[in-house]
């Protein structure tokens, strides 16, 4: 299902649980979705230049109305191609990304999204010798600034900074705690709180990170009945 698709309506079904019920309730949305996206796709680290121009590119491919699943898989096979850092995307050509986007299931936006990562890491390379980490410099560690800066790259829309800011978080001190409308959406409907410092009630730090994304997660595939007891 669609990135960019809001949370289904559904009254809040978890208004009533106790702090018990709820802390068991996150226990099982964790054990479902134990990693999070980025985990999914091999970034090892958010605190380097390749980890964070990897989490740039996954949060670009899945920002778009396709399926995450198949997002992910495009980034994991860009990858696999050893284009990791802004340098290596930018010295591949225009045909190579697009045959290895397509080859991935990611057919309908291919070749725009081939055009839109090359222009994307000439733009880090310019202004930033290709290092998200100065990026955040340049903005302050301010995450308004941080956005806006973000979304001067091609592709990248609140959506896709959403994205970023969910994965990069504990990295970046000053967005910590960072909860999308769509992961608050599925903890309101699940009764864990309808804001980001509610959330950090029964999950904290790298545990904070996976509810969010798994919440994201959930509501994609609507899989409330299996978490709900």
């Amino acid at each position: 299902m669609p990135e960019r698709e809001q949370p289904s309506a559904r009254g809040d079904a978890g208004a009533s649980l106790t702090p018990s019920q709820r802390r068991e309730l996150v226990q099982r949305i964790l054990g479902r979705y134990p990693r999070t996206d980025a985990q999914e796709v091999g970034i090892r680290s958010l605190d380097s230049p390749s980890g964070l121009f990897q989490l740039l590119v996954m949060a670009t491919l899945m920002s778009a109305r396709i399926r995450s699943s198949t997002a992910r898989q495009a980034a994991q096979a860009l990858f696999a191609q050893r284009w990791t850092n802004a340098r290596a995307m930018a010295s591949a050509t225009w045909v190579a990304r697009t045959e290895v986007l397509n080859h991935a299931g990611y057919a309908r936006y291919d070749e725009r999204t081939s055009r839109m990562l090359g222009e994307t890491a000439a733009l880090l390379l310019d202004r930033y010798r290709g290092d998200l980490r100065r990026l955040r410099e340049e903005a302050n560690r301010e995450p308004a600034a941080e956005r806006r800066l973000l979304k001067l790259c091609k592709g990248m829309g609140d959506v896709g900074v959403d994205i970023f800011f969910r994965e990069v978080q504990c990295s970046w001190s000053e967005i910590y705690p960072f909860a999308d409308r769509r992961a608050l959406g599925a903890a309101g409907r699940l009764g864990l709180g309808t804001d980001a410092a509610a959330l950090c009630r029964w999950a904290d730090g790298a545990d904070f990170v996976r509810l969010v994304v798994g919440l994201v997660r959930l509501d994609i595939e609507h899989a409330y009945d299996d978490v709900e007891a």
